[in-house]
């Protein structure tokens, strides 16, 4: 890990970690020796972060002087404090993780009535079904849709068949009990949706469909769509 990385990480658990926080909290949570967290917490502070405390009495981040204060309604707040917290519930390990990142790092550099708000949310995400683990690593399976990159993966349907798959990853979907990769498929030569709890030993082939994940995504939801209304029309019938 790099110093610059180290200190980065730091910042991070002081906003996140209930205030004051003890420096054997701060090594537990960065691996980090005590005297590694003392020698930071002095470099921090005179880059000019304003961190209150001392050794045996813990810490608290006063003021960020590198990030100013954001401008939200106090709707907006609630919006991004629910969404949020529903992506810690719903998400994968790392999506979770980030998500519980991300409302810290809001936190901080929101105006101090405001940071109150968030701390103390009236608005909460509860799943009494969670979606089942996945099997992947699907902050891989993220990176490659961004990049447009082709990937591969053992998958077993429903009936329990099992298949290698090749297909250009376009979104992955977070339903209420399952999350699901749309995507084309290079065997069916169609679009399909993957159960992420489904596949297994995922890997990046190196094959790029750039540019094309935007219009097939575009094309590949408003057939859903479609599909969606004429089921909906039949019923009417």
């Amino acid at each position: 890990m790099t110093r610059t990385h180290r200190l980065f990480q730091l910042m991070t658990s002081l906003r996140r970690l209930p205030a004051p926080v003890r420096a054997v909290q701060l090594a537990d949570e960065m691996g980090t020796s005590l005297r590694t967290v003392y020698r930071d917490i002095d470099t921090l502070r005179g880059l000019g972060a304003v961190i209150d405390g001392e050794a045996g009495f813990g810490y608290t981040l006063v003021e960020d002087a590198t990030l100013p204060p954001l401008g939200f309604e106090d709707d907006e707040l609630e919006a991004l404090v629910l969404g949020l917290r529903d992506v810690a519930v719903i998400g994968d390990p790392a999506l979770a993780k980030a998500a519980e990142s991300a409302l810290a790092k809001l936190t901080a550099r929101v105006p101090p009535r405001q940071a109150h708000r968030l701390q103390h949310a009236i608005l909460d995400a509860r799943r009494f079904v969670r979606p089942k683990p996945p099997r992947i690593d699907v902050a891989t399976l993220r990176t490659a849709t961004w990049e447009e990159e082709t990937v591969r993966f053992s998958y077993t349907d429903a009936k329990g068949a099992a298949s290698t798959r090749e297909v250009d990853p376009l979104g992955i979907v977070y339903l209420q009990d399952t999350n699901m990769l749309m995507a084309w498929c290079h065997l069916r030569r169609d679009f399909r949706v993957f159960r992420l709890d489904r596949m297994d030993d995922l890997c990046r082939t190196g094959q790029s469909f750039r540019p094309r994940r935007v219009p097939m995504l575009r094309d590949y939801t408003a057939r859903l769509r479609a599909e969606a209304v004429e089921r909906a029309e039949g019923r009417a019938d």
